[in-house]
């Protein structure tokens, strides 16, 4: 009975696992079909994570200003997720700008110490996410949380089915190894269904957003480096984030100034 439900709910739990740094303390198994599997769930955890973040937001806004407020939820945000994203986006910078051959490209992306192109690309990706929440209404921030958390998660699973994986082994060969179409369907249905539900049509047209900068991204990653590591997913999640809340800004400034 145990190994029975420990397989049924190995998916929810794996991905909880793999994109956060909250622990759960549950042995499930962890092959290549249960870590294929558990992308179904990936943008479940997002949208979680997006609402644990929005609730934050609104308890913050009710005792500090608005730009401190930002900050303690992109600390939060980091905290949540052990950094694992952002430092996927700064391995990838160093190793794309850094190397001239694709084995050069991926030995750096390997090396855990951080280069200047990495710590660029950190400092304004963070930069950019407290600006943009910033600008926004403050109705729309915990919208914006949601929606930005459940495509970069969104973003990974369809790239891991979609693109090759680089390297023979790593931290996604096991996903890449498991993933299906069947499993990405699931994960886009329910992507679609939250981001429909969290803005309706806006929602759904950034979704369709964040997947065409995610393709592109992904297209060219795979050129530079010979396919996706998992520096590259976290790179995407990041990318994919940022274009959602890029997206919302603009989307909200032109309707304040329509309004107007």
């Amino acid at each position: 009975m145990y190994g029975a439900l420990a397989r049924l709910f190995a998916p929810p739990i794996l991905a909880l696992q793999f994109l956060t740094a909250v622990p759960v303390p549950i042995s499930v198994p962890a092959g290549p079909k249960e870590l294929g599997r558990s992308l179904g769930c990936f943008p479940l955890i997002g949208a979680l994570l997006g609402l644990v973040l929005a609730a934050l937001d609104r308890v913050l806004l009710l005792v500090v200003p608005l730009p401190v407020a930002t900050v303690l939820v992109l600390v939060a945000g980091t905290l949540l997720t052990g950094g694992l994203h952002l430092d996927g986006l700064m391995d990838t910078c160093d190793g794309v700008f850094g190397g001239r051959s694709r084995a050069q490209r991926l030995e750096i992306m390997r090396d855990s110490r951080v280069g200047s192109y990495g710590v660029l690309a950190g400092a304004l990706q963070l930069l950019l996410k407290y600006a943009v929440l910033v600008a926004l209404p403050v109705g729309w921030r915990g919208p914006a949380l949601v929606l930005s958390l459940l495509c970069g998660r969104w973003a990974m699973a369809a790239a891991m089915w979609a693109f090759p994986y680089a390297r023979a082994e790593g931290l996604g060969s096991g996903f890449k190894a498991g993933v299906t179409a069947p499993v990405v369907i699931v994960a886009t249905a329910l992507a679609a269904a939250i981001a429909w539900a969290t803005l309706g049509v806006t929602g759904g047209a950034v979704l369709l957003g964040a997947a065409a900068v995610g393709w592109g991204l992904a297209a060219a990653l795979t050129r530079e480096v010979g396919g996706l590591t998992g520096d590259c997913y976290g790179a995407l999640n990041e990318v994919a984030e940022a274009t959602v809340l890029v997206t919302l800004s603009g989307v909200s400034f032109s309707m304040a100034a329509v309004a107007r």
